[in-house]
């Protein structure tokens, strides 16, 4: 059963929006610090769907909450140096363990990216994009940036946000095939693990 009313999928779901510039480590101030228990799971560098299908026991599943053919934001746009007028398909999801929503992910995929044998990643349905990624041969994945996100004031399927005014991301660039993806993730509140990730950094 999906976590949202299926009526609401088609609403804009962004639940939080960058507060100020992605960064990367070491953290430069003691406000811009993640909870201990958060940060191994922020800095990870594995499969993150892997980990959690591990955490949650396979208790695991996937929710779309929508794709479709976007004008990305600015600050996507200059991550993945495109012209600001440049379509890219944007895939919204909610990854739910134990069925709660533990993670919102975002992925940009410009159009020169999906072409040839990569024409795949227009239809994945409820398969999650990461687990895709790391089956490709030869995937390599660029610096984790981290950012505190705030609540996205536009949003409208409340239920995303439940959990408080801001939340943890990250955020990558993934090169598949010399053609980048940006994927970004937020931890929602009803994330709280209590250990870090147990997968292999290489599944």
């Amino acid at each position: 059963m999906p976590f949202l009313p299926t009526a609401e999928l088609s609403l804009h779901q962004s639940p939080f929006v960058p507060a100020g510039d992605w960064r990367g480590r070491p953290f430069e101030s003691a406000q811009f610090q993640p909870p201990e228990n958060l940060m191994p799971w922020l800095a990870y560098t594995g499969s993150l769907t892997a980990a959690l299908k591990q955490l949650s026991g396979g208790d695991f599943s996937v929710q779309v909450l929508g794709q479709s053919w976007q004008l990305p934001r600015a600050e996507e746009c200059r991550a993945l140096n495109l012209n600001r007028h440049s379509r890219a398909l944007v895939r919204e999801v909610l990854l739910i363990g134990c069925g709660q929503p533990w993670v919102y992910a975002r992925s940009v995929l410009p159009l020169r990216s999906l072409q040839g044998k990569s024409r795949n990643l227009r239809s994945l349905d409820d398969r999650p994009l990461g687990e895709l990624l790391f089956s490709e041969p030869g995937i390599r994945r660029g610096e984790i940036e981290f950012n505190q996100l705030r609540r996205n004031p536009d949003l409208q399927a409340q239920g995303l946000c439940d959990g408080g005014d801001s939340a943890w991301g990250r955020r990558s660039i993934f090169w598949l095939r010399g053609k980048p993806l940006l994927v970004a993730e937020a931890f929602l509140s009803q994330f709280c693990p209590d250990d870090p990730p147990a997968v292999p950094a290489n599944q």
